[in-house]
């Protein structure tokens, strides 16, 4: 029997032939992400287990990002990043990604990638559920805990089991007024919260080939919210040419293998869709799973628009708000969160019609903020773009469960960035498709 792209990977980090669904396996990680949330209590555990005075397994495969609750004068979450400042001192890491200094960037999940720490064939382990972002470069990328964690730092191994693999083929190009966000939701409404759990969700098709790097990672990004243990997407072009560009630049491990299906493996289940049947898609509160068509919550007000976070605050996402933005003005609070400073430089980079995507999105009345998580986790008070009240905010992030983006009166629709940017300049929830 044939192996599946993430059977594959395993396999390969086990040191075995082969591996079949449900088996476990000891598996060797190539790269360790965590951030100012759970590295602190990450590095105590590893303190405690393996003692006082022991080194991480590998100095140049452990990533430390600070990213989730930085911008902000609260004690306890600047304390957070001192410790992983510290942590990242006293092992000598080569990849430490701090605050107030040259070195930082942003989001983990966009920063990954960005500075070559995505690479096909591998097996990159996460702090953070959204880590199966990087399934979009080919790779098996899943979020753990931080006592696993903990095991890793001081092992560089981890027991894992074979997930089957869920295969989501979307047949026919990807119409302009639709994203990747549409898609996902779309596959989320259909087969609930739980429909992939422990499975293995790969994204195939027209469509997905279609689409650039950064919307495959929206896709990837929110494997989790229907319980995948990994999202994954076959490389291309596309796929080697953006990590190839990446690994150069950052002067991490240039070398790389693709994987592939085998002809003959196994997949428990393949939906097909045809994406010229999909509509702009929202998720009520307060849950992804919430389906709804854009067209048919015209009714709900929103006081809020919200573009950022690992899920929508890439480059993609800040182009398509600003393509719908271009020459409007905003009726409700917008707020525009790059996802790292690469994507902040576009948006001083990237022109429509001669504006600057940060002239366009000033111009039409929207609040910028600094590149991070904000209010996507909720944080503390004074973070930006938080909810503080009884809030309706459309927004581009991945999850809307009570209080997700600050207080637990507020009320969250996920959509698109075209969505979202739409419903700012009316004030409602809006179809894209009425104002392009």
């Amino acid at each position: 029997m044939g192996m599946t792209m993430s059977e594959k990977i395993l396999a390969r980090a086990a040191r075995r032939p082969s591996v079949a669904p449900d088996d476990n396996v000891w598996v060797n990680v190539d790269v360790l992400m965590t951030h100012d949330v759970c590295g602190p209590p990450a590095f105590g555990i590893f303190r405690e287990k393996f003692g006082s005075d022991a080194r991480v397994w590998d100095r140049g495969k452990v990533v430390v990002i600070a990213d989730h609750y930085i911008f902000t004068s609260d004690e306890k979450a600047r304390r957070n990043v001192e410790t992983l400042r510290q942590f990242a001192a006293e092992q000598q890491l080569r990849y430490f990604y701090g605050v107030g200094d040259d070195r930082y960037r942003g989001v983990c999940h966009a920063t990954l990638p960005e500075e070559g720490h995505t690479r096909p064939g591998e097996l990159l382990l996460g702090t953070d559920s959204h880590t199966c972002t990087a399934g979009a470069f080919n790779e098996f990328a899943t979020g753990i805990g931080n006592t696993e964690a903990a095991f890793v730092l001081g092992t560089g191994r981890l027991w894992l089991k074979v997930p089957s693999t869920m295969r989501f083929v979307f047949e026919s190009e990807m119409p302009d007024y639709l994203m990747a966000k549409d898609l996902v939701l779309h596959v989320i409404g259909d087969i609930g919260v739980d429909g992939a759990t422990y499975r293995a969700m790969e994204f195939a098709g027209p469509a997905v080939e279609g689409i650039e790097i950064e919307e495959r990672m929206t896709l990837c990004n929110m494997a989790i919210e229907a319980g995948g243990k990994n999202g994954i997407i076959a490389a291309d072009e596309k796929t080697r040419e953006f990590v190839g560009d990446r690994t150069r630049r950052a002067g991490t491990q240039g070398q790389f293998e693709t994987v592939s299906n085998d002809p003959d493996a196994c997949f428990e289940r393949e939906i097909v869709y045809s994406t010229s049947e999909i509509e702009p898609t929202v998720a009520k509160p307060h849950s992804p799973g919430n389906r709804a068509r854009a067209r048919d919550l015209g009714d709900v007000a929103v006081d809020r628009v919200y573009i950022g976070s690992c899920t929508g605050g890439k480059v993609a996402d800040m182009r398509a708000a600003a393509s719908v933005l271009v020459g409007r003005s905003v009726a409700v609070e917008t707020y525009i969160v790059p996802a790292t400073t690469y994507v902040e430089r576009a948006l001083e980079r990237e022109k429509i019609n001669g504006k600057s995507l940060r002239q366009i999105l000033s111009e039409a009345g929207c609040k910028i903020g600094p590149p991070s998580c904000a209010a996507c986790l909720g944080g503390p008070a004074d973070t930006f773009g938080r909810l503080p009240g009884r809030e309706v905010c459309i927004s581009t992030t991945n999850r809307n469960f009570p209080g997700r983006m600050g207080s637990r009166d507020s009320q969250v629709y996920l959509a698109s960035p075209l969505t979202a940017a739409a419903s700012a300049i009316t004030g409602h929830i809006t179809d894209p498709r009425d104002v392009l």
